[in-house]
């Protein structure tokens, strides 16, 4: 290797909010000590930021002055040295690197904004259609965003290359994967994507529901783009800034939109839920807000109400101005009122125990001004609950603004005033204002415990019954497949298959359970790791985010808040904050600092140490053997950098873009089937959009449905039976399968699927009704053409299906359990069962009922 001499320097300074830009690469001129400079060697830049004593050009020895100002000797080279100025004044070029991403950071910052908008208008992105356009935001964006940053990556000039392996200088390629791994943000995609490789390979092995797996592969990989986006803005400049924007606006619209809807203000079809039943709700109606589920919707505005709560806590705790004071206690009143008016028992319970635990963690002088913060804004969030549920979340339009902006205002007036009183100055001042505090407080909560509470355990506990018997139930299930689970949405598609009562649930109100039944224990241990890595950033970091993160999972063991992609968005999102803090106090700390550069020059003995590892220890003879089996070593080397960087940056592409093709198919069979429904039944029209639609996603049962009823008959059932490949354990497509071979007269077969049918969904009235409808159809054609003897098997097959329906039904009637499916034995049903034992007779003619001239 031929010496080099460097006419310029490399300065590698890490920022806190820069660090996916870790190594700052510029070039300064010659320049001589200044007064009052401290030195600091760059022998670590001339690798590239590297800290590998092996491959390291020098050799170094640290130590620390007393001003704890970092400070590294060179023996080699006295000259080679970086100097800062203590006067703490960046040089003009270094300020114009700093600020050169600002533009990236502008696009990231409001592409993940819009984003947790789009996830809150968006009904939380619970169901998979409001999921594809806001995935193919992500992705597009992102897409692009990624071909502009492969572009913007410049080669290094020859002058500014660094000695590597060999003596090689780096390329494009290598600088554009080196930047793409080296940000620290990064390490945290792989938790999303993790998860989003369980659910592809899945639904490709095999799963019960190949388009449950598909969805919820496309639901992680937005999460993973969403950590990717988020991971960037946490380590730019400002990031902080705009993280705090983000959280502020998505709470605020979930809240005030709720509030607002509740007062008549603002038309929000299905935010307000509605029932008769008490054990559901003491008031007849609860807030639903955008989420259109009051228990997650409670979840979400107590996350968003505890931030603000120890935000407000931390400028109560200093006497400050009164406008200041308002806005910091501005949001509390309508988050916390919008949480009890979602009247969700469990929002209440995790968002009191993380109350409590975020009390617990504040110092002991901290504690009051927690209290304080909280008191006056309970009080009227708990009357102007009282005043809202008497109305049943109706009141006349005026009279709900006035209480309202009284509650409001009464908080804010009650904040203010018990935080004067406290910072009086007054002997007594702080016990007075911690005793009024505490008398507020308590005599919320209690008004809140007669009010609901306490009215709806009255009423029954038939909901947490129904629960427990779901868990147990998913226990079984999950024991089928503990390690791997089985796919995507195992829960929806076989809870009527093995649920040991007549709940309505098409979710397990476990996110634990629902994650074990899906991917097993490896999702657990995913999922598991990535919380507590998270939750020990935010305890380090950023302690007055850890109570939102606290009712993020103990809600989250207690509903089904995780199958909203809006609370994982979340929970992305408070894991980038406590980032971002951190690197931006690690900012503050070394903002006073003036990098300058004396330049060096290499010694000769510099060419070995910059070897690679790989090549350092063959022998170095100048035998011909060697020498070639060096040459070879080097080749191999560069030959599986290049193809490590090649598959690096395919491997990234294939993945957004591989998502963005499957979602927009997807998105175009959502909108084919919208439009194939809107028009008649059986008409050309209607087939033509079905059949767009199963072209681009053929995974889709209620496609296949659809377009299966428009077909003759024996293309339908081939059609029915390669969708089974999709949908193993979909009741209704052997419904369907059943009711085909019924009208081909072919009973046996007809047995069989109606019998797979019952089996996976046996509390279904109709689906059984209809069952013995044609099976009582198929055994009168058998014996209309003559086959007497299999029209007495298939009419004995009928017989037994409804006795069995008729011992179920009256072991419901008769047990103690909740009947939410209203299982009963259908009308016709003993009519059918009567038809069917006649026909399996050979004693009396079977065509005498009047009872089988129309199907259920």
């Amino acid at each position: 290797m031929k010496n080099r001499t460097m006419d310029k320097g490399v300065v590698g300074y890490r920022r806190g909010y820069e660090a996916n830009e870790e190594v700052m690469e510029q070039a300064f001129e010659r320049s001589h000590h200044a007064n009052g400079t401290e030195s600091v060697d760059n022998k670590d830049l001339c690798n590239g930021g590297k800290r590998d004593g092996r491959d390291s050009t020098y050799n170094r020895e640290d130590t620390y002055n007393k001003d704890d100002t970092y400070k590294k000797e060179d023996k080699n080279n006295s000259n080679g040295a970086i100097h800062t100025d203590a006067s703490g004044s960046f040089s003009q070029s270094l300020r114009c690197k700093r600020y050169s991403g600002w533009g990236w950071t502008v696009g990231v910052g409001i592409l993940s904004i819009l984003l947790l908008l789009a996830g809150c208008l968006s009904r939380g992105l619970y169901y998979s259609a409001d999921l594809y356009p806001v995935l193919l935001i992500a992705g597009g964006s992102i897409l692009i965003m990624f071909l502009l940053f492969l572009v913007g990556i410049r080669p290094q000039k020859a002058s500014e290359r660094i000695p590597i392996s060999l003596g090689q200088g780096r390329g494009r390629l290598e600088r554009i994967v080196e930047k793409i791994f080296r940000f620290p943000g990064m390490w945290r995609v792989l938790w999303p994507l993790g998860m989003m490789t369980c659910f592809g390979l899945h639904a490709w092995v095999g799963s019960v529901s190949k388009q449950g797996s598909m969805d919820e592969m496309l639901r992680w990989s937005l999460l993973a783009m969403f950590t990717l986006l988020t991971a960037i803005l946490a380590v730019r400049m400002d990031g902080a800034r705009w993280l705090a924007c983000g959280w502020q606006m998505a709470g605020g619209l979930l809240v005030l939109s709720g509030i607002l809807a509740v007062c008549g203000i603002l038309p929000l079809p299905f935010g307000v839920m509605r029932t008769a039943d008490p054990e559901i709700s003491s008031a007849g109606a609860r807030l639903g807000g955008l989420l259109q589920y009051p228990n997650a919707y409670g979840a979400v505005v107590g996350m968003y109400a505890l931030e603000r709560l120890t935000a407000a806590a931390r400028v109560i705790a200093r006497p400050v101005p009164a406008g200041r004071l308002i806005a910091a206690v501005l949001p509390l009143m309508p988050a916390q009122a919008a949480l009890l008016l979602s009247e969700s028992r469990g929002a209440w319970l995790a968002t009191g125990c993380a109350a409590v635990a975020a009390f617990a963690l504040q110092r002991r002088g901290a504690r009051l001004p927690l209290l304080l913060a909280m008191a006056a804004p309970l009080a009227c969030a708990a009357w102007l609950y009282r005043q809202l549920a008497a109305a049943q979340l109706a009141p006349a339009p005026v009279p709900g603004l006035l209480a309202l902006a009284g509650a409001w205002a009464a908080a804010l007036l009650g904040t203010l005033l018990l935080c004067r009183l406290w910072h009086s100055g007054a002997a007594k001042a702080p016990r007075a204002a911690a005793l009024t505090a505490i008398v507020l407080a308590g005599a919320a909560a209690a008004l809140m415990a007669v009010a609901s509470t306490a009215d709806r355990l009255a009423a029954g506990v038939g909901t947490g019954v129904s629960r427990l018997q779901m868990w147990r139930d998913a226990l079984q299930l999950w024991t089928e497949a503990a390690w791997l689970g089985q796919g995507g949405d195992t829960w929806r598609n076989m809870f009527r298959a093995i649920q040991s009562s007549p709940y309505v649930g098409g979710e397990v109100h476990n996110g634990l359970l629902d994650l074990a039944l899906d991917t097993g224990m490896i999702g657990i241990v995913l999922v598991a790791g990535w919380f507590l890595l998270t939750l020990r950033s935010i305890f380090y970091f950023a302690p007055q985010l850890m109570p939102s993160v606290l009712v993020f999972g103990l809600h989250g063991v207690m509903d089904f808040d995780w199958s909203f992609t809006l609370f994982w968005m979340l929970f992305i999102w408070l894991g980038a904050w406590a980032v971002a803090l951190k690197t931006e106090t690690e900012g503050v700390q070394r903002s006073g600092v003036t990098v300058k550069y004396t330049p060096i020059r290499f010694k000769s003995r510099s060419k070995s140490r910059s070897r690679s590892l790989f090549l350092r220890y063959l022998p170095t003879q100048s035998h011909p053997s060697a020498v070639s089996m060096r040459s070879f070593f080097h080749i191999f080397q560069r030959v599986t950098a290049w193809l490590i960087r090649v598959s690096t940056v395919m491997i990234i592409l294939s993945w957004i873009g591989g998502t963005v093709w499957l979602t927009s198919r997807y998105a175009v069979a959502e909108v084919q089937y919208h439009q194939a429904m809107s028009e008649p039944a059986g008409t050309p029209a209607q087939k033509v959009h079905l059949v767009a639609a199963l072209q681009s996603n053929p995974n889709r049962p209620d496609i296949v449905i659809s377009l299966a009823r428009s077909l003759p008959g024996r293309e339908a059932e081939s059609f029915l039976l390669n969708s089974l490949s999709h949908s193993p354990m979909h009741p209704q497509i052997y419904i369907e399968l059943g009711r085909l071979v019924a009208q081909f007269g072919e009973g046996q077969q007809a047995g069989e699927y109606f019998e797979q049918a019952i089996a996976l969904n046996r509390y279904d009235g109709i689906g059984q009704s209809s069952a013995l409808y044609w099976m009582e159809q198929v055994a009168r054609r058998e014996w209309k053409a003559g086959f007497t003897d299999r029209a007495q098997q298939t009419a004995a097959a009928g017989v037994q299906m409804y006795e069995r329906y008729q011992l179920l039904a009256e072991e419901v009637e008769a047990g103690n359990v909740r009947n939410d499916r209203r299982f009963v034995l259908e009308e016709h049903a003993p009519g059918y069962g009567e038809n069917l034992r006649r026909l399996a007779s050979a004693f009396s003619h079977p065509f005498t009922p009047e009872l089988t001239k129309r199907s259920p």
